[in-house]
Formats: structure tokens, sequence, C-alpha cells
């Protein structure tokens, strides 16, 4: 239910041929940054070096008031608004946007994902067409620091890696101020209430309620 085949489609993302080495998609976190510096060195004259390792389509609008920390690829038709801050280590799709003082930072995001309003998105992979919530964002480090646990019922798996944000599917809708804890993973469809404090493993075709409640879609 967690692996990157149950999550993702992956022919909507320049990192296909990297997240197929991978069974699990936190596995394919460390490796973003040197994956995007290797995409970033063939991408061809549709896209411009704006600075070092910085790659941005010809066709994707970026505000003045935007920061592109390198290494990053903006992908075409994409719109990063004012006062965006990219830290780094981001793979940004074709289609997608990333708005008013959202930040991110060691991402992929794929086609059509939109983080438009305030969101922090970390450490975390966003599938085709996912969209966050205005004020909704990715929690990345546990309070007491020690590694994280993605939590599925009764069952656990360690993942031996300190910083994991969300794994949202495709098509995946996360409500208004909504906080995903570290090593949330949201299968492909589902909803996440406003507002609510999201944890473990949602299956796919579901909506997640305010009280940690989880139903399947009709």
């Amino acid at each position: 239910m967690y692996t990157i085949k149950d999550l993702y489609d992956l022919d909507h993302t320049l990192a296909k041929d990297y997240l197929s080495q991978f069974t699990y998609p936190w596995e394919a976190l460390k490796g973003i940054s040197d994956m995007i510096l290797e995409l970033g060195a063939g991408l061809g004259d549709d896209y411009e070096e704006r600075s070092e390792h910085v790659w941005v389509h010809k066709t994707a609008k970026v505000f003045p008031t935007a920061y592109l920390g390198a290494p990053c690829i903006i992908g075409p038709n994409t719109e990063v608004r004012h006062c965006a801050f990219i830290r780094g280590s981001a793979l940004v799709g074709a289609d997608c946007v990333v708005g008013n003082s959202a930040e991110l930072k060691n991402v992929i995001l794929f086609d059509h994902v939109q983080t438009p309003h305030y969101n922090y998105v970390g450490d975390s992979i966003l599938g085709y067409f996912s969209h966050m919530g205005a004020g909704s964002i990715t929690s990345n480090v546990r309070s007491d620091k020690e590694l994280i646990v993605i939590h599925d019922g009764t069952q656990k798996m360690e993942t031996g890696i300190k910083k994991i944000g969300a794994m949202l599917g495709d098509y995946v809708e996360v409500g208004c101020n909504a906080v995903c804890n570290p090593g949330t993973v949201i299968g492909r469809h589902s909803n996440v209430y406003p507002t609510s404090c999201v944890r473990g493993v949602v299956p796919e075709n579901s909506i997640y309620k305010n009280n940690g409640e989880i139903i399947s879609k009709r």
C-alpha cells in the first residue's frame, strides 16, 4: 500500500528512472540532490541555467521575489510565485504551482502539483495532481529527534532516516492548515480534512477526518 508502485505513476516526472530503483519512496530522499545535478546536465535548450545548477524551463514563470536555491529544476509552464523559497534539492515538474511564501526543501514534485499558499514541503514526494491547501505543511523531524518509523495500523516499518516528511500519492488532496506528521503516507485519490493532524498510512481512496477517523470513499 505504500510502495512507489502503489503511490505513483512514474510517467509524470523526470525522476522516473531514479525512482524506479527503489521500493519505498523515502528510500529516494537521500539522493535527490545528486539526481537533479545529473538530470540538469542533460536537459537541453528548452531550459535555462539561471544560476549554477538552477535550471528553469523557458515556459516557466518565476516571480522576481522568488528564491531558487541550487540544485533545482523548474519544469514547463510552472509558476513560482511571490516570495516562494526553494531552498534547494527540488525537482518541480510541469504545470506546477509553488505559491506565495511556500518553502520547498529536498523534494520531488510530480507534474501538476500545487503548493499554492504558505506551505512547507520538506523531505517529501508529492504525486501527480496532488494538492496542498493553504497553510498545510509536511513536518519532517520528530520532536524527540529519533529515527522515523512508518506506522500502518499495528505494523511498523523502521526507516533508519531522521528526516522524512510526507509521501503523497497521485491525486491526493490535503485540506487547509493540515499537518502531515513525519513519515505520513497518503494513498492515491485520498482526501485529508482541513486542520487535520495526520499520522501513519492513509489508504488510497480514503477520507481522513479531523479526529483521525479514516473512511473509504463511496
